[in-house]
């Protein structure tokens, strides 16, 4: 009977331990040994004891006192840096010396209304921009001058001194002034023009020029023959465009060097022209392959009249031919 009791209860606790996973490690611990406890737990202080030693030996680096990098200066440096600081002195523009008369500033000499060239014109590098601005007379130009334009403007004369020592100089360009006269040698001192243009102004005289010259444009004014000096271009070995359109001349101003290229005399009051004007009768071999460009329209004279001067010419002049 009691063995029967026993069975009954082994059974009712098996089947708790398969419904109930705790219930069979609590089991377990129940019937786990005294002796494999203590060992365990020996060996359990064992490796805490490990644990700390590794912990304070963690803590003990961790503490170490970071290195000082906050190295102390001389006091040598220091005085050297406040001397540098003293002597440090902020940069002024300085003043240039410009202008016709030497005597300019930064922005040019100034000009008879009170302020400096450059202020009262435009300065791109060498270029001074003059335009529309109703002065009558040329304004001080700075020395280092190379393109200077004063057109629509109101200037009435060109004297010797507007230009003098203007080394640089190599374009002027005055268009639509009021000039009714210019200093013959207001432009013969400048060794490096080239361009003159004085067209739709008020001149009778063309002033001596340079030899420099590559294009002369003096259109629409009052030039008559006597107002050219004469041989005026002879010497001008570089000269390529020569325009004297709506003026008052009686006759091509000969003789004109192989270098031109276009000459425009349209307008004028030309009524003959020498067979020689252009060729060389002496030379039929002579060729002028520069000369592409007479105009010679708006004028009373009958180009088919004088057919051997054009022979020498790639093409022969316009202008009437009857």
């Amino acid at each position: 009977m009691r063995m029967l009791v026993r069975l009954v209860l082994g059974l009712i606790v098996l089947k708790a331990a398969v419904a109930n996973p705790r219930f069979s490690r609590q089991v377990d611990l129940d019937t786990y040994d005294s002796a494999n406890y203590d060992e365990d737990l020996n060996h359990l202080h064992l490796e805490n004891h490990d644990i700390d030693d590794y912990e304070d030996s963690v803590i003990e680096i961790g503490t170490l006192t970071p290195p000082d990098y906050s190295y102390p200066v001389p006091e040598a440096s220091l005085e050297e840096e406040a001397l540098e600081e003293e002597e440090e002195v902020p940069l002024k523009p300085q003043f240039i010396p410009q202008g016709s008369d030497g005597s300019g500033v930064l922005m040019g000499p100034d000009t008879q209304k009170g302020m400096p060239t450059c202020l009262l014109c435009t300065c791109l590098g060498g270029s001074v921009y003059c335009d529309d601005l109703k002065l009558d007379s040329v304004p001080p130009l700075p020395k280092d001058t190379t393109h200077f334009y004063a057109r629509y403007n109101r200037i009435t004369k060109i004297n010797k001194s507007d230009f003098a020592f203007m080394n640089k100089l190599k374009r002027i360009d005055l268009t639509a002034n009021e000039i009714t006269s210019i200093d013959d040698k207001a432009f013969t001192g400048l060794p490096e023009l080239g361009e003159l243009v004085i067209r739709e102004n008020l001149i009778s005289q063309l002033p001596a020029l340079p030899e420099t010259m590559t294009l002369i444009d003096a259109s629409h004014n009052s030039i008559s023959s006597r107002g050219i000096h004469k041989e005026a271009f002879k010497d001008m070995t570089s000269l390529l465009y020569l325009y004297l359109t709506d003026n008052s001349i009686d006759y091509i101003p000969v003789p004109l060097p192989d270098s031109l290229r276009s000459l425009h005399l349209q307008r004028n009051n030309i009524q003959m022209m020498h067979e020689d004007t252009f060729c060389n009768l002496k030379d039929f071999n002579y060729i002028r392959n520069a000369l592409e460009d007479i105009r010679l329209d708006g004028n009373p004279i009958n180009l088919s009249r004088t057919p051997q001067a054009y022979i020498c010419l790639p093409r022969i002049p316009i202008g009437d031919l009857i």
